[in-house]
This record gives C-alpha cells, sequence and structure tokens, in this order.
C-alpha cells in the first residue's frame, strides 16, 4: 500500500525486453536504501516486486498484463520515473491510500499555468470517470492529487489537477507536456461502493 507522496525522482537505467515481459533497471538511491529483494516500490504509481539490488539500482520484473494495462513498456533508458516505497504502519498517511494498480492510461491534454501552479487536464479512458469526484483523490503516475474539475466533452471524459511548485519541481508531472501517457488509479473505496451497490441488488 501506497500514499501518493512521490519519495525520489528516479531514472530508468535499461529495460530489458523478453518473450512476455520486461525487466525494468531503475536508479533511485532513496528507495533502495533499505530494499531486499521481494520488497515493493511502486514506479510512476505502478506496484513493482524487487527482484535484485546493484548498488542504487533495483530491477523489477514486468509481466504482459503490466505492460498492456499501464504506461510502463513505453520507457526507456534515461526516462524519469516517480518512485515511492510502501507506507510503513506507523507513517503519516499524507495522500490517500494508494494501491499501485493502474485502473487505465490517460493522456495530458492541456497545461494552464498560473502564478506559481499549473493546472493540467488529463483524458480519461471509458469508463473511469464515474469514479472520479470533485475534491476527491486520484493517482496520476503515482502521484496523488486532488480533482480540481471534471468533465466530458467532445474528445472524450477528462479531469483536470492543479500542481503546486513542489509536484511540479520533484515529480514527472511536472514536465509531462501535452501528449503524454500518464499512469491513473482510482480512488478504490469508489469501486468497492460500486461493487457492494451492486451486490445489494442480487
Amino acid at each position: 500500500m501506497f500514499t501518493g507522496i512521490v519519495e525520489e525522482l528516479g531514472s530508468v537505467v535499461r529495460v530489458e525486453q523478453l518473450a512476455d515481459s520486461a525487466r525494468l533497471h531503475v536508479r533511485g538511491p532513496r528507495v533502495v536504501s533499505d530494499a531486499v529483494p521481494g520488497a515493493s516500490i511502486a514506479v510512476n504509481g505502478v506496484c513493482l516486486t524487487v527482484t535484485e539490488l546493484e548498488g542504487d539500482v533495483f530491477a523489477a520484473d514486468v509481466m504482459r498484463e503490466t505492460l498492456d494495462r499501464s504506461s510502463l513498456g513505453a520507457l526507456q533508458a534515461g526516462a524519469a520515473v516517480n518512485l515511492e516505497r510502501p507506507v510503513r504502519l506507523q507513517d503519516r498517511l499524507g495522500g490517500h491510500v494508494v494501491q499501485g494498480h493502474v485502473d487505465g492510461v490517460g493522456t495530458v491534454l492541456s497545461r494552464t499555468p498560473g502564478e506559481r501552479w499549473e493546472v493540467v487536464r488529463v483524458g480519461v479512458p471509458a469508463g473511469l470517470l464515474r469514479y472520479v469526484v470533485e475534491k476527491g483523490s486520484i493517482t496520476v503516475d503515482g502521484v496523488s492529487l486532488t480533482v480540481s474539475a471534471r468533465g466530458t466533452g467532445e474528445g472524450g471524459d477528462w479531469l483536470e489537477v492543479s500542481l503546486i511548485p513542489t509536484t511540479l519541481a520533484l515529480t514527472t508531472l511536472g514536465g509531462a507536456p501535452p501528449g503524454t501517457p500518464v499512469n491513473l488509479e482510482v480512488d478504490v473505496l469508489a469501486k468497492y461502493v460500486e461493487s457492494l451497490l451492486a451486490g445489494a441488488g442480487r
């Protein structure tokens, strides 16, 4: 379990393309400082298992299912990635409950600069907007953010988030131009409520 508070901006060292999977090698000195094989690390919001450690680089295997449902398949050597270790029971829950299970890949549609912040509009895959509420939480590439607006237009469903200077400076979202794919994880509570209500009618 994660909170969506990015600890470190890491970098992809190498990507090994395998028959039906890939192996990522990622540099992240802070997140590997106490990591062991078998530990979990969120990479752009995707929960991965550490399989190897070498200095400040960890390796993780990414199965075909994850490659198909996230933007990790497009990563190349040199790409910046948001990294977060799992939350500990004694930690403060600074963001919201994040599982690291991507629900879909959205696309940055536009960026509107403010005095010290930016409003970013993200296209949402069909079927996900029903889980998004204004002032609710959304995870974008592993970053816990508050939804400032949502809607539907000719181009499809969208949501907006406002990025403060810290988010702009310390995460990949600060430099993501329109057209950038981003991993989206909706609030798991909304999915549980939907499932329970559907079951109540049986």
